[in-house]
């Protein structure tokens, strides 16, 4: 009989953090996330129905380039879309031009160590 093998998932996302511990308050605030312990890495559990979690591991250099990857965050009105943007600017984010065009329906956002995302408009 042939060995069986589960497939691989997606069990978390993890970012390179000067200062993990700030960072997952951030995004534990932005998506309303549990924070798991503190360790080295600090860890992010959903309260929603996302399968996986964000880990942010200590690293001592620093963001010198945009993100090959980036999260997207919904909002359910364009009023949502904009209280989101403000309270997330409250949190720390800051507005980032990443080649965006002034008409599009999405606001690029960082994080509080560079790390850009999105706030999409509703769909």
């Amino acid at each position: 009989m042939g060995q069986y093998f589960e497939e691989p998932r997606l069990v978390s996302l993890c970012f390179d953090a000067n200062d993990p511990l700030r960072l997952a308050r951030f995004w534990a605030e932005a998506l309303h996330w549990d924070m798991d312990a503190e360790t080295d890495e600090v860890g992010l559990v959903p309260t929603d129905s996302t399968r996986f979690g964000i880990l942010f591991e200590p690293v001592s250099e620093r963001k010198t380039a945009k993100n090959r990857i980036h999260l997207d965050l919904t909002t359910t009105s364009i009023d949502d879309q904009s209280e989101t943007v403000r309270s997330l600017i409250g949190l720390g984010a800051r507005h980032v031009a990443v080649g965006q065009r002034p008409d599009e329906p999405h606001v690029v956002l960082a994080d509080p160590e560079g790390n850009e995302f999105c706030v999409l408009s509703p769909r």
